[in-house]
């Protein structure tokens, strides 16, 4: 008798639990442009006034040169001396003017984390099994699967850009793991990375159409510590909110020197 009664009042809580669950679970559906595309809230540097007449100066360590020839940045991530070579190898090609290692300008995609930190809209749409992510940063797309499923080993052994993302709720923050991302893009500028970096994601609303994305990248190869860092994106207000095609021009990188 008493397992009866334990048992009706379960099933009746049942839907009132259920009801609360996808109450507490957020909408992230919408179009999103970053607040933050340099880092910190707000922390959009301003290049230096040329005088005038006169070419603009160079930046200053602050604000590294993207061949890397001032330096890596502070907030770049710490290498071990086997990736510190190799990114040395790519700024000496940068500094000498080749686009050997200039993925932007091969039109290939930015990868993840890139595709998050981008300074492009972004449109996100929801499912209850899925969150696909849409980049207006050449059309970059990556979904994350909800529904408890795992990577393959095929899956591990054929990396892609965007990785493989599964995520799960923790109240209301979205959390994604990504895996299997392809060695051919760059951290943090271009900073390289081996096939075992993972890329771990929580993602809340922290304002009314704010969300932030706080990023931890893993690479025990390559990393001599995770790399962290946090993105925040606006919804877009109606009529604001449609993204453009961003097609690569075919055959660019093939007129550029190596």
């Amino acid at each position: 008798m008493i397992k009866q009664i334990v048992l009706a009042t379960f099933l009746t809580s049942l839907p009132a639990t259920l009801h609360a669950q996808a109450a507490a679970t957020p909408d992230f559906s919408g179009v999103y442009y970053p607040l933050n595309p340099f880092g910190r809230a707000g922390a959009v540097p301003r290049p230096p006034a040329a005088a005038p007449g006169q070419p603009p100066p160079k930046p200053t360590q602050s604000a590294p040169l993207s061949d890397g020839s001032q330096g890596r940045s502070p907030n770049a991530p710490s290498l071990t001396p086997e990736y510190l070579a190799k990114w040395q190898a790519i700024s000496k090609s940068r500094i000498a003017g080749s686009y050997e290692y200039d993925y932007a300008a091969k039109c290939l995609p930015p990868g993840m984390p890139g595709m998050m930190s981008m300074l492009y809209g972004m449109e996100v749409m929801q499912t209850k099994d899925k969150i696909t992510f849409f980049s207006e940063d050449l059309d970059a797309l990556r979904r994350v699967y909800l529904d408890g499923r795992k990577p393959s080993q095929k899956v591990l052994d054929d990396p892609t850009y965007a990785g493989y993302a599964t995520g799960h709720w923790e109240g209301d923050t979205l959390v994604v793991d990504t895996v299997a991302i392809h060695t051919q893009t760059f951290i943090e500028g271009f900073t390289p990375h081996s096939d075992q970096l993972t890329v771990h994601e929580r993602i809340r609303f922290t304002a009314p159409d704010v969300f932030e994305d706080q990023i931890t990248v893993a690479d025990p190869k390559a990393f001599t510590k995770p790399w962290q860092t946090t993105k925040q994106y606006k919804r877009a207000a109606a009529g604001k909110d449609e993204l453009r095609e961003f097609a690569c021009a075919e055959g660019l990188s093939a007129d550029h020197p190596k």
